[in-house]
């Protein structure tokens, strides 16, 4: 089996290092970025999104906009807050569209034999719960939440993707988590 030293030193080396030589044209270099980041990005895209159906292509769009637009990155040490930004926009404009979507509640998932049902009868309830409160949030609110607990996002990059003073940022937070807390009890 051959391997390509270059490859492999890409694959160890820094972000900015990585999203240098993509944004030079190294299509080494951006493959690199594609494997070390997709992971992360599908499960961001499929928290945002309602169905499974549309993730890869929304990661598709989200590579071709990065390998398009990766030279006007000001700085490449953060490519990957600036690939997840990426994903939660083309997340939500697929939503947005008004395609017909799967729904997630119509998919029965394998469950392991050794599950017992009253658990999964449990989790799924409480994932439905939550969706539901979710869905009763304001959408500034629920932007934040979502991008603070699923996307990891800091307080400063909330406030810097979304346009908004940071003070409001933790006032949105707040007053999503407070709602979530007190509708959410039963499941505690």
């Amino acid at each position: 089996m051959y391997r390509d030293p270059i490859y492999e030193a890409l694959a160890t080396a820094d972000d900015s290092i990585v999203a240098g030589r993509a944004a030079d044209g190294d299509t080494a270099a951006f493959a690199v970025l594609v494997r070390r980041y997709t992971p992360m990005m599908r499960a961001y895209a499929r928290q945002i999104l309602p169905g499974t159906a549309d993730i890869d292509d929304v990661l598709q769009d989200v590579f071709l906009t990065a390998w398009q637009r990766l030279p006007e990155l000001e700085d490449l040490a953060r490519v990957k807050p600036w690939l997840m930004r990426i994903t939660g926009r083309k997340s939500v404009d697929r939503i947005r569209a008004g395609r017909p979507q799967v729904n997630i509640d119509d998919i029965e998932p394998r469950v392991p034999e050794r599950a017992a049902p009253a658990r999964i009868v449990e989790a799924r309830m409480g994932t439905a719960a939550l969706s539901s409160a979710l869905r009763e949030l304001p959408d500034g609110q629920r932007a934040c939440w979502v991008l603070r607990e699923i996307g990891e996002y800091s307080y400063d990059e909330i406030a810097e993707e979304l346009e908004l003073p940071l003070s409001t940022v933790r006032g949105l937070l707040a007053r999503a988590r407070k709602f979530l807390l007190i509708r959410m009890e039963e499941w505690r």
